[in-house]
């Protein structure tokens, strides 16, 4: 690599490419560079049939456009301009270069154990750290324990890639609903009701509710009033009165709310104005069961959708699946265990419960699939849910729900405590890149669960483990 007049030098590690292909137009003016070891890593993945082998091949090719432009082996170990594509070629950003850090020989301060890849680019890091001491060298990666021993190697700078985390704090994750120490109409001067399809609406001051957005969810103390936000707009609160005990003494498939957080997802899902509900909550606070009861509800019942697609992320269905016996849906039972323990819950009183099962899951048309067969797809008329959200990048996640054709109903469903991936945290997490997105959106609601239902061992374990 030459000289250049970018002041930083960054080494992205392979889950930042995966995690975000397009990241390499993110660090402005800055220097990047790719070790081959990333380079050999990312072809690994691009063959198997894994959630992240289309990110694989997205990061690919983004890299060889950048690099096309080069005229020689030489070029692209120096680094090729980064251009943005389909922008003024006038605005330019830093340099990409490939870094032949299979060339490195052992030498005093390395990492031993070259054969570990994690050790190759982090030597590929200290190498360069040593070969660039004017520059500010920082090796990217979302995997902490790979921060921590680049650290312990003697690394300067270990970053984490945050520029797409939206939200600096769990904490300040919208809830989906807002709760009134003091009954809502005791501070209403003035209010517009009116009705309309049969609803009642109610227009009152902003500076009743001066943050509140769209889709959010208001209760009081009285136990009376609930309401969800339907529009703020010219410093006006529009609001849709859905009343405490109507929500409270919804039904879905024999199941009724147990607590405000249920009645408001159930709501949501009911709702034919709302095309995404997302769930978020603790293991065990009923997330499935009022997704999958209302699901029910809506095929069986009003007919309103065909089908249920239950989908969900699968770690590590990419070697696995494969080798597991039957056809797709077959294979994906093991990781859809949750939909058939819920169903059975649901029916544990009929006196046959596993007919009443089999015949919820054949007259609803309930079809497992995999992430893998869902991209590409346009699927209409149907309720499809995506369980276990947490685990999947926000890539991903677009890819699921951009597949939402006309009369199609997404429901994400996840708990950000219980992430699985290796280069995923709660912040960076999809389920969290979308509730926060879709925040805006007057189609989308989200409702964050409260409390444990499954059992008092597990309400236990949840609070004190």
């Amino acid at each position: 690599m030459s000289a250049s007049k970018a002041s930083r030098l960054y080494i992205l590690d392979t889950n930042v490419l995966l995690h975000d292909p397009k990241c390499l137009f993110e660090f402005k003016e800055q220097d990047v560079a790719i070790p081959m070891t990333v380079l050999e890593e990312l072809d690994d993945i691009k063959d198997r049939k894994q959630t992240v082998a289309q990110e694989a091949r997205h990061a690919i090719r983004i890299i060889d456009s950048i690099l096309s432009t080069a005229t020689s082996s030489e070029q692209i170990t120096k680094g090729v301009r980064i251009l943005l594509p389909g922008v003024d070629r006038e605005i330019r950003l830093g340099r990409l270069s490939i870094f032949p850090d299979h060339e490195l020989t052992a030498r005093a301060g390395f990492l031993p154990d070259e054969r570990n890849k994690d050790n190759k680019i982090i030597n590929c890091a200290l190498h360069l750290q040593a070969t660039f001491p004017h520059r500010q060298v920082v090796l990217v990666t979302k995997d902490i324990n790979m921060r921590l021993k680049a650290l312990g190697a003697g690394l300067k700078r270990v970053e984490d890639y945050r520029t797409d985390q939206l939200v600096s704090d769990l904490d300040l994750l919208p809830e989906g609903y807002q709760y009134l120490d003091t009954p809502f109409w005791e501070g209403v001067d003035k209010v517009n009701s009116y009705q309309d399809g049969g609803q009642t609406f109610h227009k009152v001051d902003v500076s009743l509710l001066p943050n509140t957005y769209p889709n959010e969810y208001i209760y009081d103390s009285s136990k009376d009033f609930a309401a969800r936000t339907v529009a703020v707009k010219d410093q006006e609160v529009t609001l849709l009165d859905l009343g405490y005990s109507h929500l409270m003494n919804q039904s879905c498939w024999g199941i009724q709310p147990i607590n405000i957080q249920q009645a408001f997802a159930m709501q949501s899902m009911l709702d034919p104005d709302i095309d995404l509900s997302i769930f978020l909550g603790s293991a065990g606070s009923g997330k499935t069961l009022i997704a999958l009861a209302c699901a029910l509800e809506m095929v069986i019942e009003e007919g309103r959708y065909n089908k249920i697609i239950v989908t969900r992320s699968t770690p590590p269905v990419a070697e696995d699946i494969g080798f597991l016996p039957g056809t797709e849906e077959e294979k994906m039972t093991p990781w859809l265990s949750s939909i058939n323990d819920n169903l059975e819950a649901m029916h544990e009183q009929d006196e046959r419960p596993q007919s009443s099962v089999k015949y919820a899951l054949e007259k609803a048309n309930i079809q497992f699939k995999s992430l893998n067969f869902i991209r590409g797809r346009s699927i209409q008329n149907a309720v499809v849910l995506i369980d276990e959200a947490q685990n999947l990048t926000p890539q991903q996640l677009k890819t699921i729900i951009t597949r939402c054709g006309k009369g199609t109903k997404m429901v994400c469903l996840g708990n950000l405590a219980q992430i699985d991936s290796n280069y995923l945290t709660p912040l960076t997490s999809g389920l969290t890149y979308i509730v926060e997105r879709f925040r805006d959106f007057e189609g989308a609601a989200s409702v964050h669960f409260e409390g444990v239902f499954r059992s008092r061992l597990a309400e236990f374990a949840e609070e004190n483990l």
